[in-house]
């Protein structure tokens, strides 16, 4: 196998084949996973019950104001996760798009 310099064109074509993410996308998947992720967490406390419930889960409200391991905890649990989970997905998407982009402009420079 004989190897030859890279042009332009196959820049191009590495360019085009780079996988990009959607920041709006990863953000609304990440949030929806984020935000009945926790919604599901606390209603499984509050369902399975006992003495100290969601003892551990409850020391989220030191982070997110308001929120409790209660019905209405719950569902401010949800908004709270999907806030997080929108943000991170974005974040991940956008960070990776950056570096993606940085590194194919790199090749094209070579």
């Amino acid at each position: 196998m004989t190897r030859r310099p890279a042009n332009a064109r196959d820049f191009e074509l590495i360019a085009v084949a780079v996988a990009r993410l959607r920041a709006g996308i990863m953000a609304l998947v990440f949030a929806l996973i984020g935000g009945i992720g926790l919604l599901v967490a606390t209603v499984w406390l509050l369902v399975r019950g006992g003495p100290n419930v969601g003892m551990h889960l409850g020391l989220l409200g030191n982070y997110f104001p308001g929120y409790d391991v209660t019905w209405s905890g719950a569902v401010l649990g949800f908004v709270y996760g999907a806030l997080t989970g929108g943000l991170l997905g974005f974040s991940l998407a956008w960070v990776y798009n950056r570096l993606a982009q940085r590194r194919v402009d790199r090749g094209a420079r070579s």
